[in-house]
């Protein structure tokens, strides 16, 4: 299970929350008796934060006995009326706490609010008991009864507007969990509660967790996923599934996009780093496998390029055979065999070993051998070589794009002098018609927004006599965004200000494509790691230079990743005017699956030049 780093002190909390006017601190709570309510209070922050209390009463509802954030989560029996202030909360303890579910306890100890991941994650805080001193006054007690979450009790809203005066926090703002899902799971923090069955909406990962809706007519993809289809389709009915029971005991299910979690899941609520309000579960419910298979997309036809762009996750001469073996399969079984593959995240000859090799030849044989193995054509392929350490990714390991083609059915027009730092430049060559002065070669690759970030690589083919100009990309990622349960509402998306300008310069190059010959065939793919509904897109797209191909899906087919029970785009094919018939196929081999050879399902697009 993940661990939650505790990176972030209550008296840090503590401070920021004084600096910013939310809340006056105290050295103890009034001597008349405190409920667990009363420390919850009607926000996001403790009305008691930093206070010291005594003798809080409650039933212990669940127990945490690995990872770094240990302790136990304590309920009280006689609920307020009020609908705001929930009755639960976590007592940390910082080691295997010496309670059982049903202990009936009085705890004293220091009112806190923990930030998982730290306060400049904009995460939203926990409420918590810490330093405590624990009685255990009886054993064996029922629990008090769960609240049962659904479709029903929450709320189609996800959350409040912040408040601008706070930097659009919505800490301070008095819950209204009837109005808004964040504030209605908010109003249940650290209680316990129940689902019935439940769709899963996100496999299991590594870490022995996976997502389900409790809202299944939310946004479904065809393939029984919730689609992220705009910074207002958060799906308010996902919920991210652990279980108290340690892995050595019973072994975590393993669940496929689209399976189905039977029966009753019940445990506290806890909110963490990892994906905001999680249910903990004593009792997990039992895993329906519904059968989910990888997709294959058809051949390309006769006249048709197939042309894709496949991220293949970090590989280096390192990796297992079998992730070789999985990977190329993929593209002959999966794929089709395409015409033209751009891959992303190819590692150089020795992987993540920092010494300054930057040459990635080892790492391109050893997939491309695999896939003839696989029935595959004998591809060639085409790259640059980054500067060490100058692109980004994991340190040493020097990822690019890189471009596969099948000799047989394409061919690639060489220009040489292309190297990390060359820009390649469109002129005007025979006959009045674009080409590219260095091919392979990169676009602008001075430029400050491929500063630490992958180059995009052109090049130029000829298929049947129709030359066809493909750039590869890997945007920026997303590291640095605030979740979509963060106390800023809208989340802050710092990350966009990089992807922006990579677009824009994309975008630019395109257009001096179209300047020179406006019927060129322009295909843009690659990780953009964007939502076809982003900025970053419409940059891409400015002026009509280009069209994102996975718009002529239908909305509920429209994904390529899974990140925390959201189907959503980070891949995508572009298309110049001229490409204006097409097939577009998001194959859907990865994303949806417990076990994965990427975290990306590829991307392939048929057109005839």
């Amino acid at each position: 299970m993940p661990s939650i780093p505790r990176s972030a002190s209550v008296s840090a909390v503590i401070a920021t929350a004084l600096a910013a006017g939310l809340l006056a601190g105290s050295s103890s709570a009034a001597a008349a008796e405190v409920r667990i309510h009363d420390i919850q209070g009607a926000t996001r922050v403790s009305p008691l934060v930093g206070q010291q209390v005594t003798d809080v009463e409650g039933i212990v509802i669940g127990v945490r006995t690995y990872g770094s954030s240990r302790g136990f989560w304590l309920q009280d029996p006689q609920a307020d009326t009020n609908p705001a202030t929930s009755e639960g909360i976590f007592v940390f303890t910082g080691s295997n706490p010496t309670v059982a579910v049903g202990d009936a306890v009085k705890v004293s100890g220091t009112v806190g609010e923990f930030v998982p991941g730290g306060v400049n994650s904009g995460n939203q805080s926990l409420t918590q008991l810490s330093k405590p001193a624990v009685t255990v006054v009886s054993s064996g007690n029922a629990l008090p009864a769960p609240v049962t979450v659904s479709a029903r009790t929450v709320p189609s809203a996800y959350a409040p507007a912040g408040d601008p005066a706070a930097a659009n926090s919505i800490n301070a703002l008095p819950l209204k969990p009837r109005s808004y899902a964040l504030d209605y799971y908010e109003s249940l923090e650290g209680s316990n509660v129940r689902i019935g069955t439940s769709r899963v909406v996100g496999a299991t990962d590594p870490y022995s967790e996976l997502w389900v809706t409790v809202k299944p007519q939310e946004n479904p993809t065809v393939r029984g996923g919730a689609r992220y289809g705009s910074y207002e389709s958060q799906n308010t009915g996902r919920l991210q599934i652990q279980s108290l029971v340690p892995l050595a005991q019973q072994p975590f299910p393993k669940a496929n996009v689209g399976d189905v979690l039977s029966g009753t899941t019940e445990g506290p609520l806890d909110f963490n780093q990892f994906g905001g309000y999680t249910i903990t579960a004593r009792t997990l419910g039992t895993v329906n496998d519904r059968g989910l298979e990888r997709e294959s997309t058809r051949p390309q036809r006769r006249g048709e390029l197939a042309v894709a762009t496949y991220n293949v996750e970090n590989l280096d001469p390192s990796d297992p055979q079998e992730k070789f073996d999985a990977l190329a399969k993929a593209v002959v079984d999966n794929l089709a065999s395409p015409d033209i593959v751009a891959l992303e995240e190819i590692q150089d000859n020795n992987g993540a070993k920092n010494d300054g090799t930057v040459a990635a030849d080892q790492t391109l044989r050893k997939f491309t051998d695999a896939i003839t193995a696989a029935g595959g054509p004998a591809y060639e392929w085409r790259t640059v070589d980054p500067e060490n350490n100058k692109d980004g990714g994991e340190p040493g390991g020097n990822i690019r794009q890189v471009f596969l083609f099948n000799p047989e059915r394409v061919s690639f027009t060489d220009r040489p002098g292309g190297d990390a730092t060359a820009a390649t430049k469109v002129v005007k060559g025979e006959r009045g018609r674009a080409a590219l002065t260095l091919s392979p070669g990169r676009i602008d690759p001075a430029n400050a927004a491929w500063e630490n970030s992958r180059k995009p690589l052109a090049g130029e083919f000829t298929f049947r006599g129709r030359t066809v100009f493909v750039i590869a990309n890997h945007f920026g990622s997303k590291g640095g965004d605030e979740g979509l349960a963060s106390h800023h509402q809208p989340p802050v998306r710092s990350s966009e200000t990089r992807r922006l300008p990579q677009a824009q310069a994309v975008n630019s190059f395109v257009k001096d494509i179209l300047k020179v010959q406006r019927s060129a065939d322009v295909v843009v793919l690659g990780d953009i790691n964007d939502f076809e509904f982003s900025a970053t897109t419409k940059a891409l797209t400015d002026g009509g230079a280009l069209y994102p191909a996975i718009k002529s899906l239908p909305r509920a087919e429209r994904y390529s990743y899974v990140f925390q029970g959201n189907s959503q785009v980070l891949d995508q094919i572009l298309t110049s005017p001229s490409i204006d018939e097409f097939s577009y196929d998001s194959v859907h081999i990865n994303a949806e699956f417990a076990a994965q050879n990427s975290d990306h399902d590829p991307q392939v697009l048929r057109f005839r030049p």
